[in-house]
């Protein structure tokens, strides 16, 4: 890796670390996120490790496709460790990105969500009702992050 990226990481790391009073001052979720890319054996699961090991947080490897709905997602984010990075790798195959959408009996379109009643199957039964993009983007974006109390010691890295 490169010493000037390597080092610019180590530095938001560090400010993000001190930065928990002003997150709860804001009633921000105080987390961090990072979109690492690349095609195999460049790198980031060395960079994760780094980071983990930096920290001194524990890693979780989540994968999408066990999921079974959004309301698990949410769950299972919320059951992690205040200091954890967690990993979500190959999220683009992984889940719907589509917005996907079905007919309910009257014809009138309704998205794919498991909190929508008017949904023509049941979520449950339904092996397509999976995670959708929308609910991991507003989790990871922080929308969710709130629901389950005082979270704001999570930290989430991609």
């Amino acid at each position: 890796m490169d010493t000037d990226q390597k080092e610019s990481i180590i530095n938001d790391l560090i400010a993000f670390q001190e930065s928990t009073e002003y997150y709860a001052k804001v009633d921000k979720a105080w987390k961090r996120g990072y979109l690492l890319y690349g095609p195999p054996s460049t790198g980031k699961s060395t960079v994760i490790a780094a980071m983990a090991h930096f920290l001194d947080y524990d890693v979780y490897g989540l994968e999408l496709t066990v999921v079974k709905n959004n309301t698990e997602l949410r769950k299972l984010f919320i059951e992690t460790t205040g200091e954890s990075i967690i990993v979500i790798e190959d999220i683009d195959c992984s889940i719907d990105h589509t917005g996907k959408r079905r007919k309910d009996k009257k014809g009138a379109n309704e998205f794919d969500d498991d909190e929508n009643p008017n949904l023509l199957t049941d979520p449950e039964k339904d092996e397509t009702s999976k995670v959708t993009l929308s609910r991991l983007l507003n989790f990871i974006d922080g929308l969710w992050s709130s629901c389950g109390g005082d979270h704001y010691k999570r930290i989430d890295i991609l």
